[in-house]
């Protein structure tokens, strides 16, 4: 069962069936919604408890959760508050519907706020799935992330995010104490059945150490 509630954030939430395992926050990218994520998270991670926003920006009609300048640039002082904001609502989120720090999984744009929460906002997260990603300031703020797991996969042939730029997130993220899987697909943007498989098998592993 499925509820849409408003909170800070228009939303979805799928309460889950095995509290073993942790929440996801999905994170849709530019032109997705709450929606969009819900089969991946239920696939990857069956009986977790799925917490979907949906972004806050237009981009030509399109929903996204921060605003850019151009291709690959991004309003870094737009990012840092559309960050906040949702750090503030996945703390609502968590004291309506009881609980635990989520790990984000997000894709493009969602994968690229997660990154910034995990830089910014270390403690709204456990952890992160970052599918798509960049780095999303071009100078990095010092944080915290020991503890934190991170997977990380790119396309080796993506047209829109070239996997020096994952590396170099990936190297961010490692700096800060984040323990760092990156994978690099024979893919380009989109995402594929290795994705999924990927990232399915990496919960699990996280999962079982974690209990």
């Amino acid at each position: 069962m499925t509820t849409t509630e408003q909170l800070s954030f228009v939303h979805r939430y799928v309460p889950g069936t095995d509290t073993a395992l942790p929440p996801l926050l999905l994170l849709h990218g530019t032109g997705g919604d709450e929606s969009d994520l819900l089969p991946l998270g239920q696939a990857v991670s069956p009986g977790a408890a799925l917490l979907s926003p949906r972004g806050q920006v237009l981009e030509s009609g399109m929903p996204r959760f921060f605003r850019r300048l151009a291709e690959g640039v991004f309003d870094e002082e737009d990012l840092r508050r559309r960050a906040q904001d949702l750090a503030d609502f996945i703390q609502e989120a968590r004291e309506r519907y009881g609980l635990p720090a989520p790990l984000a999984l997000g894709f493009s744009n969602g994968a690229n706020i997660a990154a910034a929460l995990l830089l910014l906002w270390p403690e709204a997260l456990s952890g992160a799935v970052l599918l798509r990603a960049m780095p999303p300031f071009r100078q990095p703020p010092a944080t915290e992330l020991a503890g934190h797991k991170v997977l990380m996969l790119s396309g080796v042939s993506d047209p829109i995010i070239p996997p020096a730029a994952s590396r170099a997130l990936a190297e961010t993220l490692q700096g800060a104490g984040a323990e760092v899987t990156l994978k690099e697909l024979p893919a380009g943007h989109g995402l594929t059945q290795m994705d999924l498989g990927l990232t399915k098998g990496w919960l699990s592993q996280l999962a079982g150490r974690q209990g």
